[in-house]
């Protein structure tokens, strides 16, 4: 659990203080080629951002790895890092979860703070401590849990989000909504998407993100309750995944809304979740997000990459977090492949393919 979260416009000053108050040997600042370009300046140039090492790494998804990770661990080796050395990883869900990792790893741990430039980075990958790599065709195959001691959330930040980049951070906030409580998830059937309020979106994102805080500190090593937060991402993931090993990688909001439509089916057949809150959960996707298209000869292979879930317990069986309704949540469901079969034809139709 991170220690403090911060969401607001004057990102400069909640930084200065955060370096003030931990007077770290050396400060480490990770960025992507896109982040050091586009966000890197507006931190500022006071002493003590001059004074920082920049580590940069390529930008994407696809550098998520292990290759990109030794690079980092060895820029912290060359450059005299210790363990009394701070990390701050500027940028998306992908910095933050490496930057994370190399930081909790480097001479067995380094403090971190994450400053997601991102709609889904603040809401998703910068809370809760799950760091790590992609592996082996996998997401996230290779880390380990370990909070950063601050996230501050720059709003700011997401007004130059282009509107699928947008969405792809929305789609996180869909989720919380179902998984919490009726009056969030209306919040979010309310929230404009075609001319977005930021102001609007500073209370929402501070709701959302008190859900996912929620959940871990019920759960901070998801044993249990906190699987919930994986609502969307057994089948979103296996799209993800497949369309990366395809060579057409498509954003991990989109994988995740996908992914919940075929989820919430299961849920539908299996928990009981009430037709009409599938219905408009699906117009809302189908309408914001279009379609990831897959024809009934993938379902073998999007089935096997479901097989590697981190959920499963390592006995061919497939287990899902499922809604019986908003709020009501199933971790550990077992789902037979035949039923993800029906799944995947429902996604196909929902969408229109």
């Amino acid at each position: 659990m991170a220690q403090h979260i911060y969401i607001g416009n004057d990102l400069k000053a909640e930084l200065a203080k955060e370096l003030s108050g931990r007077n770290p040997a050396s400060v480490f600042i990770l960025v992507d080629s896109i982040t050091k370009e586009l966000c890197l300046p507006l931190l500022g140039n006071e002493e003590y951002i001059r004074q920082t090492k920049i580590i940069e790494i390529p930008a994407g998804d696809s550098h998520k790895n292990i290759e990109t990770l030794t690079k980092v661990w060895l820029f912290l080796c060359q450059n005299g890092a210790s363990r009394k050395s701070l990390m701050i990883n500027l940028g998306g869900g992908m910095v933050t979860d490496l930057g994370g990792f190399a930081a909790s790893t480097f001479k067995r741990g380094m403090e971190y703070i994450n400053i997601p430039t991102t709609l889904l980075g603040a809401v998703d990958a910068a809370v809760g401590g799950k760091t790590g790599i992609n592996f082996n065709g996998f997401k996230n195959e290779i880390g380990v849990i370990n909070s950063a001691e601050s996230v501050l959330i720059g709003v700011n930040f997401f007004k130059t989000l282009d509107r699928k980049n947008f969405l792809s951070g929305f789609s996180e906030m869909i989720k919380h909504g179902l998984i919490s409580s009726p009056k969030v998830w209306e919040h979010i059937l309310q929230f404009p998407l075609d001319i977005i309020d930021y102001d609007r979106l500073s209370v929402l994102l501070e709701e959302s993100i008190r859900v996912k805080e929620d959940f871990v500190e019920k759960d901070p090593t998801e044993k249990n309750i906190r699987k919930a937060l994986n609502f969307g991402h057994t089948i979103g993931h296996a799209f993800e995944s497949y369309a990366l090993e395809s060579g057409n990688p498509i954003l991990h909001g989109y994988a995740v809304a996908w992914g919940m439509i075929a989820e919430l089916y299961l849920s539908y057949k299996k928990t009981g979740f009430p037709k009409d809150r599938l219905q408009e959960t699906v117009s809302l996707i189908r309408e914001n997000y279009g379609s990831f298209y897959i024809t009934c000869k993938q379902y073998d292979r999007l089935y096997e990459l479901m097989t590697h879930d981190k959920k499963n317990e390592g006995d061919g069986r497939i287990l899902f977090s499922l809604l019986g309704n908003i709020g009501d949540i199933r971790v550990n469901v077992n789902v037979e492949k035949k039923d993800i079969f029906e799944a995947l034809d429902f996604y196909r139709d929902a969408v229109g393919i």
